[in-house]
This record gives C-alpha cells, structure tokens and sequence, in this order.
C-alpha cells in the first residue's frame, strides 16, 4: 500500500451537463493533476484503431464494451494506477474527473480510505439539457441526452456515486457561484 498520509482527492460526478468540468477546470487552472477517467477510454480506442464518432457513439458502444469484456472496474482500475503514480511522484492533491458507476465508487473508496471526498455537482434537468445542446464540443440535441441519461443510469450505474457523494454543489447559477461552494468544500475538508 502506498503511503498516502496528508494525500487528498477529489472526485467530481454528476450527470452530463451538470458542470462538472467547471469544477475540474478551477482546481486544474490551480495546478491539481486531474485523473480523467474518459481519457482511459480514449486512449484504449486509439490503441485498439478505434475512431471517435462526433455523436459519441463509438465512445458510448466502447465505454459498454470494456466494462462488459474487461470488467466494470476496468476503468477504475487504469485510472488507480495513474491515481497511484501520482502520489508516488510526490502529489498529495489530484482530483478525479468522471468517475461514472457504483462499482468504480467502491472500489474507489476501499482503495483510498480517508482520503477521498466525492463532490456530486447538481443542477435542474432543464438547464444541463439547454448546456448539453450548446456546448462546442459533443452537442446533444433533448433526444439524445435523455437516452444518454438513462444508458449511464441503466448500463453504467452512474445515479449511485452522486447520490452517495461526501457534498453537493448546486450549479444553477454563475460560474464564480459554483467555484465559491467548491472554495467552501475545500476549506471544511483542508484541501
């Protein structure tokens, strides 16, 4: 086991849309290494000659492939290895982007007791709908992000980590609205 005494991590879940990368992107922008679980992903597609589609299906169907042939905890696993490497190389701060099922919360969990906190960013159905149909990259139309909803809820247990997290941010409002609640979650956690 890795001495991990004065590590913390975060890991941010919440659905498509929610804003979970304005969380990444502030403690990034403050030099926090980030594990980005679908970079594990990507990087196996490319290794296996697989291209990405525009309408991520090619990532959906890989996503559900991998975790159906490898194991659930495939991508868990990839990512506690980096996770690991990490804290070998002298990180005691790094933050966890898009940790999707139970089963990677699990095994998240058993595997840094103490010093994981999980942040669930939150926000009404209507508005992660109107950011999904806008964003740049990946734009989803209302009919695809429903189905998304559900196949991530449905086939990759996705609903679990969020409603288990440590805290809650709220991102109906501004971008600086939801990097002060996540100022206050770092300060009660000394992170």
């Amino acid at each position: 086991m890795l001495d991990s005494r004065d590590v913390k991590i975060l890991a941010i879940v919440g659905m498509s849309g929610s804003g979970k990368s304005v969380i990444v992107d502030y403690l990034t922008e403050h030099g926090i290494p980030k594990v980005y679980f679908g970079g594990m992903i990507y990087k196996e597609m490319q290794k296996r000659g697989i291209e990405r589609t525009i309408d991520g299906e090619s990532e959906k169907a890989f996503r559900e492939m991998i975790r159906n042939t490898e194991g659930k905890d495939w991508v868990v696993r990839q990512a506690i290895a980096e996770t690991k490497d990490l804290i070998s190389a002298g990180q005691k701060r790094i933050v966890l982007d898009g940790v999707y099922s139970w089963t990677e919360y699990k095994t998240l969990k058993h595997e840094f007791p103490g010093d994981l906190t999980f942040i669930a960013v939150v926000t009404t159905k209507s508005l992660r709908y109107e950011r999904v149909a806008k964003r740049p990259e990946r734009p989803f139309d209302g009919k695809a992000i429903r189905e998304r909803d559900i196949s991530e809820i449905e086939n990759l247990e996705k609903g679990g980590p969020i409603a288990a997290a440590d805290y809650f941010i709220l991102n109906n409002g501004t971008v600086e609205d939801t990097q002060n609640q996540l100022k206050e979650v770092m300060k009660t956690i000394g992170f």
